[in-house]
Order: C-alpha cells, then structure tokens, then sequence
C-alpha cells in the first residue's frame, strides 16, 4: 500500500521532524554517492528530498514516483524532473541509469519481485542502488505517525537476500535515524545528536530505517566452442610425415608401419 503524496510531502517538508529526517537520510546518500559529474541520477518512490544535491552536478536528474501514490511537480520553482510511472513498467531504456535512490518505493510496493528487476533492468553496468526501507526492529517501523511505519519492514538480512536472488552483488550496509519517532520539541533538539552518536554505535539504540547500497551484477558469458579436447585429433593425417630434421614423428612409427 503506496501512501498519498500529499501526506508524504507534507512530513516531508511542513514538519520539523519530517526535515530532520531529510537531512539525516539526504547526509547518506551524498556521501555515498560522491561525485555524481556527468552521470544520470534516478530516484524511486518518494526520493525527491534526496535528490536536490545532485541537480547541480549530475547530468540528468529524474524523479519516478509510482501511480498508486500520485506524482508532484519537482524540484520547485524549475522544469519539472518527476514523472508518474507504474510500479514495474517504467519508461526508461534498458541500462541507462548511474546511480538510483529508493525512498519509500520497496517495502510498499505490490509486486517487490518485478520492482527489483525493474531496477536491474534500467541500471548500466556497475550502476549503484541506495535502498532504504523502515527497520524491522526499530521504533519507526511501529509508529504511524510517519511514512515509516507502513509497508513491509526490513532486516539487514532479509533484504540482502532479496537483492542477491535478483543478481544485485550487495556492497555494503549502514542505518539511520537513531532519533524516536516523535515531534515533540525535547526529541526534535536532541535529535541531531542522538544520529551522531547512533552513527558511531555509541548509543545502543535500534535504527529508523536500513541503508543498502547494491551494484548491478553482469555474469561473464560461457566461451564459445568445443569444450572438450579430443586425444591425437590428427589421427592417422601424419603417417609418414617427418619433423623438420628428418626423423619420423614419435608414436607414429610404431602404429604405422608399411
């Protein structure tokens, strides 16, 4: 179940909490992503607020959003970037696509399967994903009252095995948002500092949300030809021819007599 952009964007740019989660996931992705120069940038299901940073240096930015939960012009106040798409039908060419960010497009899409291939399919060769998705332990997974408590949520573990069953080599791993899920004021002015310390696992407190960065993974092709080799392939073509010095070749002298 796809959640309204509406509700989506107002979390995401009307509240406080919402715009503390931006820049805390938005931090992630840019240090992931790097250098971003000449390079297409795709975001997935509510990804618009990761995406402003690469507007400047990439050389395309597109923003998919899934027509279960509705498009919205994007970025403000400049061309519009967003498009509505289905969930598994997207109108990319194959293998275009540098680097992609989901945000609220995974753990509530209908068909996970076709999604993952969708995204395998448009990514180039080495094309990186960022997958975040609500963790399966944390608190906002439990909690309604933001875009994190819907959909399925996942474990580390659950969701590297869907990314190698759909030939993704998993990169590596990382959380986020160590901050309750609450909008009073208490948690919104310690929340900066709870994300520090939680980066560092000085806090034993259970993350918002999992981070999984996978790369595309392209399977040499098997070698063409015979695969087998075939002993004295020659057979009897060399009786009676010599090396160069003259002298009959080893072995066939004794099979091939006169």
């Amino acid at each position: 179940m796809h959640l309204d952009v509406i509700d989506l964007r107002k979390f995401y740019y009307r509240t406080k909490l919402g715009r503390i989660v931006q820049r805390a996931l938005r931090d992630n992705v840019e240090r992931l992503f790097g250098d971003t120069k000449g390079q297409t940038v795709l975001g997935y299901g509510f990804a618009a607020p990761m995406l402003r940073p690469f507007l400047k240096s990439a050389r395309r930015v597109i923003c998919l959003m899934p027509g279960q939960q509705g498009v919205m012009p994007w970025p403000e106040g400049q061309l519009n970037r967003s498009v509505l798409t289905p969930e598994i039908s997207w109108p990319l060419a194959a293998g275009i696509i540098d680097k992609m960010v989901v945000l609220h497009g995974l753990e509530t899409c209908e068909n996970q399967s076709g999604l993952l291939e969708e995204i395998w399919r448009v990514l180039g060769p080495g094309g990186r994903v960022l997958l975040i998705v609500p963790n399966r332990t944390g608190l906002w997974a439990r909690s309604e009252s933001t875009p994190f408590g819907y959909g399925q949520p996942y474990s580390v573990g659950q969701l590297e095995a869907q990314l190698r069953a759909h030939k993704f080599l998993v990169e590596q791993h990382m959380s986020a948002m160590f901050f309750p899920p609450s909008h009073k004021p208490f948690w919104l002015r310690v929340s900066k500092y709870l994300e520090g310390f939680g980066s560092k696992g000085v806090i034993p407190l259970a993350s918002g949300v999992v981070i999984i960065e996978a790369t595309k993974q392209i399977y040499a092709r098997p070698k063409s030809g015979l695969g087998a080799s075939v002993k004295n392939p020659l057979g009897g073509v060399l009786k009676g021819i010599k090396s160069p010095v003259g002298d009959p070749i080893k072995g066939f002298e004794a099979h091939h007599k006169p």
